[in-house]
């Protein structure tokens, strides 16, 4: 007989023991070792029964437990102690605190997915795992940062796979209570409660939990709430479970209802109004509408002015490098919700323009979230340096006639929480040897601190705690509630064996079966009888992918065969506390993606901070950071002729790299440890361990964007938005007259027939600006080495030309003289474009005018 409805009971804590709902509470407790074994030890079977959450756990321990533990003095010792390691945490200054200049006062992060820790399924992928370790290292740094998501009540999905080897989704609900979630109340004590207004006359209400991720607020609405409808509490049913409307309805809940969350909890907390939204990927793209919508009925500014203060105080980023990762809705779907009343004061018609495809070949009857993220945001980025270049690409013909190496996206690598990934045996040794467990200062190379046979023990120790756990799942899985559990599954993967791991998402990109293009030279890999390979793979796909769905079904069946079943298994269910045991305990993270379809693939920097080397196509980060002693790179086939040659020959490229290098370096070994390949590890962890964090990752993200986007918010927001008035009047102005805009002439002097190093290059351009003044333009030259095609080098020089007098034909003159310090071949042109203080890209606007 099945629930109706299930929910968490909590024991009343004695006085001694109070504290533990504080710990319990915040989800520091996910990465602090101390902690985290505080909580293990009230009953370390129990523990690992209830998921690992110390919510659940004061909730199913029982009173005469919590009783018995109060009367422990010492571990009522331990919890004074935790909490005062907390307080301290939460309290001190940081490494933003200690930040010099002026710095923003608080930024909003808005994300469709949060993966904080495995009891709190609010994630599909690498998209929330990057959210939630960018909220622990925002929290680690001190920065002011608040995230805004959403409370899925099934979250994502459980996945188990058939005897068929097909994959099956369920669904069990969550209890926020029991998880750890306070519901944010207002002060009367009554829940906060957030409204939008949809078209026919709906309504759609959240509450909002709030998660504690040390000193970050995590704010997620939930329609689950006595004032919605039945069709409206399902709004937030699960992560990615619908399409259409109800797509929509989650991403209107994240955006408009997200600001007026934020807004309603720093009223109650009396934080500051945010300074900076940061928008991770498209889907909380309407954000940006609502806090225009807010500047236009409740400060009087125009729809221009708005738009100019929102972009001024917006980071947008986009993960992904293909157009089919884009959410886009009809064109008619979104004015109906635009001219519902849910945006005040906002021009229907004009905000529905921000995210059309109105370029040539685009679809002007669909509405493109990451256009509009684009709109909105005046300071934008990828997440790798390469998915950098292929955004430009991607994303070039909003700024038509820029060239794409200036479209105004920048890049900030993806980097991991090294205290989450991790393994607490790992970062034992590295407390011992250094005195903490941070990853960015220590040298692994010297092996006076960390002995080759300390380093390769806690290596093994890691994999075996793999292969048990490898074990427990597949036995669970085979046995179908039967007692007896099949004899092969005791001697499922070897810790002495080399150990593969291959786990994400199952798009077809990513390419899990391109292992099997050859199956007959995998097994022979696999079970050659002196030195063998093993593979542990995970993933899932998306409940309506069909395609990756029969991918992981061909790789379960040949894992199912009798003679590889021993050295290849498919772990179901992968998510975060699987990976916590696969990253660690693997020798080498295989990542095959098609090139460059992965924008950034941080899964391989987990593995790498644990000690295990990448082998992987040169995409994403490994494009960057791969340096030939980290790991291996699979050469691209780039001159396939088709998509079938192509994966032949990478795969052909990928059996050749385990057979013959990684093969024979790892089963080299002297006293029984292959020091060769240790030194490698040693490489990794050291030089990957100063790069691949996500403290790293988060302070790229402070001094490079929320910074600059703050001081720019602060300046169009001074004196009653004056300079907001005055950028958008200005950016009107100049789209109005740039069609009369031309360069009349060019004239250079200075330069004999024969030029040397040290010449003195004189410029003249004759502009017309047809109502401009010389003060809203730059005319610039650009100069630099040409290829054969004369077109100038992506690393080209700009020097500004200065305004003179006017010509003859009322043209206006602009001049410089260069110096040649080049040599070889040398081209130069001349261009003019808008120019304003408040502009972040020379290109911001798309308008650039050039020389013919």
């Amino acid at each position: 007989m099945k629930a109706i409805r299930t929910f968490t009971v909590r024991p009343v804590l004695a006085a001694s023991l109070a504290p533990l709902d504080r710990l319990a509470s915040n989800w520091r407790w996910s990465w602090s070792r101390a902690t985290h074994a505080l909580f293990a030890s009230m009953d370390p079977v129990l523990w690992d029964e209830i998921g690992a959450n110390p919510a659940r756990m004061l909730g199913a321990l029982g009173q005469e437990r919590l009783d018995e533990l109060a009367r422990d003095e010492e571990f009522v010792a331990r919890v004074r102690e935790e909490d005062e390691r907390l307080t301290a945490y939460l309290e001190g200054d940081r490494w933003f605190q200690q930040l010099e200049g002026d710095k923003p006062v608080h930024i909003a992060y808005f994300s469709p997915e949060f993966g904080v820790d495995g009891s709190l399924p609010q994630y599909s992928g690498g998209l929330g795992i990057l959210a939630g370790d960018h909220l622990k290292s925002a929290s680690d740094l001190g920065v002011p940062l608040t995230g805004v998501g959403l409370f899925y009540r099934a979250g994502y999905f459980r996945q188990s796979i058939g005897d068929d080897g097909w994959q099956r989704e369920s669904y069990p609900l969550l209890d926020p209570y029991g998880l750890g979630l306070t519901l944010l109340r207002n002060r009367e004590g009554a829940p906060v409660e957030i409204a939008l207004d949809l078209p026919g006359d709906r309504r759609l209400h959240a509450r909002v939990w709030v998660a504690d991720i040390g000193r970050i607020p995590l704010l997620l609405l939930d329609s689950e709430t006595p004032s919605n409808t039945d069709e409206m509490r399902r709004v937030t049913d699960r992560l990615y479970g619908g399409g259409g409307e109800h797509r929509l309805l989650q991403e209107l809940l994240l955006g408009v209802g997200g600001v007026r969350a934020v807004r309603a909890f720093s009223d109650l907390t009396g934080r500051p109004t945010p300074d900076v939204y940061h928008t991770n990927e498209g889907h909380a793209g309407f954000q940006g509408l609502e806090r225009m919508s807010e500047l236009i009925t409740h400060d009087g500014l125009s729809f221009d002015e708005a738009l100019a203060q929102v972009r001024a105080g917006t980071v947008f980023t986009t993960h992904t490098p293909v157009p089919a990762g884009i959410d886009r809705f009809p064109r008619d779907l979104i004015a109906d919700f635009l001219s519902s009343g849910l945006f005040q004061g906002l021009d229907a018609g004009r905000a529905i323009s921000l995210g059309l495809e109105t370029w040539e070949g685009g679809d002007q009857g669909v509405f493109n979230m990451a256009v509009l993220g684009l709109h909105l945001g005046q300071h934008a980025n990828g997440v790798s340096v390469l998915h950098g270049e292929v955004s430009r690409g991607m994303f070039g013909m909003l700024w038509p006639g820029v060239d794409t190496d200036e479209v105004p996206i920048t890049s900030i690598t993806n980097g991991v929480h090294a205290p989450t990934w991790v393994h607490p045996a790992l970062k034992a040794v590295s407390e011992r040897a250094w005195g903490d467990a941070h990853t960015d200062t220590h040298d692994w190379t010297d092996r006076d601190v960390v002995s080759d046979a300390e380093l390769w023990g806690v290596r093994q120790q890691m994999k075996g705690e793999l292969v048990a756990e490898a074990r427990r799942r597949v036995a669970a899985s085979v046995s179908s509630g039967s007692a007896v559990t099949p004899a092969w599954v005791e001697d499922l993967l070897d810790p002495e064996v080399l150990t593969i791991g291959f786990a994400r998402r199952v798009p077809t990109y990513k390419r899990l079966t391109l292992m099997l293009r050859d199956p007959e030279r995998l097994t022979r890999l696999l079970t050659d009888p002196e030195r063998p390979v093993q593979i542990v793979i995970g993933g899932k796909s998306h409940p309506a992918d069909d395609s990756g769905k029969i991918l992981i079904q061909q790789l379960v069946r040949f894992s199912r065969d009798p003679k590889v079943r021993g050295r290849i298994v498919f772990l179901p269910d992968y998510d975060i506390t699987l990976a916590k045991d696969l990253y660690p305990g693997c020798d080498v993270w295989l990542n095959n993606p098609l090139r460059p379809l992965e924008a950034c693939g941080t899964s391989g920097m987990k593995a790498a901070l644990n000690g295990a080397l990448n082998l992987s196509i040169l995409d994403g980060w490994w494009d960057e950071w791969y340096d030939g002693e980290n790991g291996w790179a699979i050469p691209t086939a780039d001159t396939a002729s088709n998509d079938e040659e192509r994966d032949d020959d990478e795969a052909a490229a990928l059996y050749d790299l385990i057979e013959h290098q990684l093969v024979p370096r790892f089963y080299e070994r002297e006293g029984g440890i292959p020091l060769r390949w240790l030194d490698m590890v040693r490489h990794t962890m050291t030089e990957l361990g100063k790069k691949a964090t996500s403290d790293r990752m988060v302070r790229d993200y402070v001094q490079r964007l929320y910074v600059p986007s703050a001081a720019h918010d602060v300046a169009l927001r001074a004196n009653e938005f004056l300079e907001a008035r005055a950028v958008a009047a200005f950016v009107s102005r100049v789209r109005e007259a740039w069609g009369r805009v031309s360069i009349a002439s060019v004239d250079s002097s200075g330069i004999p027939q024969q030029a040397q190093a040290g010449d003195t290059l004189e410029v003249r351009a004759d502009v017309r600006l047809d109502g401009l003044s010389p003060d809203d333009v730059a005319v610039e030259l650009l100069y630099g080495a040409t290829n054969e095609d004369d077109a100038l080098s992506r690393d080209h020089s700009v020097y500004r030309l200065s305004p003179g007098a006017s010509a003859a034909d009322g043209a206006t003159v602009f001049s410089g003289t260069l110096p040649l310090g080049v040599t070889g071949t040398f081209g130069y042109t001349v261009r003019v474009r808008p120019a304003h203080p408040q502009l972040v890209s020379p290109v911001e606007l798309g308008l650039v005018t050039y020389a013919s």
